[in-house]
């Protein structure tokens, strides 16, 4: 559950992770960040916080920040009203980002899935983002995330994002939870 202590620790360190990527938030901004827990109750392996700049019905536009190994779980974004869903773009901007979507298994993968949800990683086909580097994800494809040792900032320019449609592999995972404060 989002406390007000998680939420201020983990807005706190959104905000020294962006400056580290040389991003400057705008006062409203940063009082905007969304800490994402999932309703697992384990945002230090499982989370990440975001920063929405646009969220029309034609466009998004949004910051990622993990922290050391933070992940963000399997999902993908299905069509939703006619719409084919969401097709996104990741450029990492700061750390490293592995990235998996389907394909052939990389043998010896970077990530680490927490050992308690892990059978809900499925898809080990691995993407290393660095600095300036970028994938885009097509609607409708399973993927998940994970930030090097250092943390990572990613900027995602998508079509519009509807995070409630969401689905995740791992049933536990609740996307309707709060994350602001």
């Amino acid at each position: 559950m989002l406390t007000l202590q998680i939420y201020t620790f983990y807005s706190r360190k959104a905000i020294e992770y962006l400056l580290k990527a040389g991003i400057v938030l705008s006062e409203r901004e940063r009082d905007m960040i969304e800490v994402v827990e999932y309703g697992l109750d384990m945002p230090e392996k499982i989370g990440l916080q975001l920063v929405v700049y646009v969220n029309t019905d034609r466009y998004c536009a949004k910051e990622l920040v993990l922290l050391p190994h933070q992940t963000c779980p399997e999902h993908r974004h299905p069509p939703v009203n006619g719409d084919r869903g969401k097709e996104e773009t990741f450029r990492c901007r700061w750390g490293r980002v592995y990235l998996y979507v389907p394909g052939e298994k990389t043998p010896s993968p970077h990530a680490t899935p927490p050992a308690e949800r892990k059978k809900f990683f499925t898809v080990w086909h691995e993407i290393v983002l660095n600095p300036g580097d970028q994938y885009t994800i097509l609607p409708d494809t399973l993927h998940w995330f994970q930030a090097g040792p250092e943390g990572a900032v990613i900027s995602e320019f998508s079509s519009s994002s509807r995070d409630a449609s969401d689905i995740y592999t791992d049933p536990l995972i609740r996307a309707d939870v709060p994350r602001h404060l």
